[in-house]
């Protein structure tokens, strides 16, 4: 199949056999084009020569890491529309790879404006064969759900979703993943947007002490339900947390009996894929949740995956109290002198009298 003009931009999407057809890329005023397949050094000097040329090698196959080359290929992008020529985007079909790629700079121009349901909508009323694999979409929801942003590899949600990959790859292999792939969230530097709205506290219901707050605390949707009935039965009953670094002894109990620095990194043989957490505080000890990495089915009916849980019924949970303000006056409470706040009309006088 030819290759398509992506409707309202300057930007072509092909297959491979597109770069055959010289008088089409010519009238297309092709300047730029970006291949994203792997290809060999002798396609690359004959085929691409009388271009500015971009090679992303990747296999059209649900776990192929796409997304941390969309800022590179948006940049390559747009460098050919602001010289005013064509780009063209292709792969071996022009169906996945080169349709991901185009959907991924859609969402950067307008990340506000389009989904990346959307977006393939736009890119399929000019090519209709456009179909991304499955793993493809998940980036490029992924890479929504970030903002669009110039860099992926730094940013928090990125570094989450490679660390989901490693726990299902571990997974399918009938393991725990190992420790230095286990990204323990409070050892992350937090970002400005993370420290807004209230904090809630989830604190151990035997001792008090502080397990989490809701920055920590992973969503999990719950299953959809014919019904429209509902109980107390079919609440969550558990809160599923990032992990965290009081998790440690429970996710790898034999670190604890080893050299930190000369194991950090290794696979313990004994690295359970499931078990129950304990409170961290050495005088409590109790037990506050369990972990799976296979993943839990919640109360609710929501399938976790990886699934490490506090249960609600063996923690306090509570709004955490500002108190870098001073003492707020209770209207019920009257507070010594030097202490109450001033009244609306207090000019700090006894007035006129």
């Amino acid at each position: 199949m030819a290759m398509n003009q992506i409707k309202g931009h300057n930007i072509y999407i092909g297959g491979i056999f597109s770069l055959k057809n010289k008088a089409a890329l010519a009238r297309a005023d092709i300047s730029h084009v970006l291949s994203v397949l792997h290809l060999n050094e002798a396609e690359k000097q004959e085929t691409f020569e009388p271009y500015q040329h971009l090679s992303i090698g990747v296999d059209d196959v649900d776990d192929e890491n796409l997304l941390e080359h969309f800022p590179a290929a948006i940049k390559f992008i747009q460098s050919g529309l602001d010289s005013g020529r064509g780009v063209l985007v292709h792969c071996a079909m022009g169906k996945s790879r080169s349709a991901t790629i185009c959907i991924a700079y859609l969402l950067h121009l307008q990340p506000a404006a389009l989904t990346p349901q959307s977006a393939l909508a736009l890119v399929r009323e000019s090519r209709p064969l456009c179909e991304p694999n499955d793993g493809f979409m998940q980036q490029l929801e992924v890479y929504h759900e970030m903002g669009c942003p110039d860099d992926v590899t730094d940013h928090p949600a990125y570094k989450r979703w490679l660390y989901r990959r490693e726990v299902e790859d571990s997974v399918a292999c009938g393991r725990a993943p190992e420790l230095k792939s286990v990204r323990f969230e409070d050892e992350q530097p937090m970002r400005s947007q993370d420290a807004t709205g209230p904090v809630i506290e989830y604190r151990c219901r035997k001792c008090r002490y502080k397990l989490a707050t809701n920055a920590f605390v992973v969503p999990h949707e719950e299953e959809k339900k014919d019904t429209a009935k509902t109980s107390a039965s079919a609440e969550c009953g558990h809160l599923f947390l990032h992990p965290l670094t009081w998790m440690r002894p429970s996710l790898f109990p034999s670190e604890e009996n080893t050299d930190a620095d000369a194991t950090y990194g290794a696979h313990p043989d004994d690295a359970p894929l499931s078990g129950r957490l304990t409170c961290p505080n050495p005088v409590c000890g109790s037990n506050v949740g369990k972990f799976a990495w296979q993943g839990l089915r919640c109360s609710c009916g929501g399938w976790v995956v990886p699934a490490i849980g506090i249960t609600k019924a063996r923690v306090d949970i509570a709004k955490q109290v500002n108190m870098s303000r001073g003492p707020r006056a209770n209207p019920a409470i009257r507070l010594p002198p030097g202490m109450r706040a001033p009244e609306a009309n207090d000019s700090g006088g006894r007035g006129n009298l």
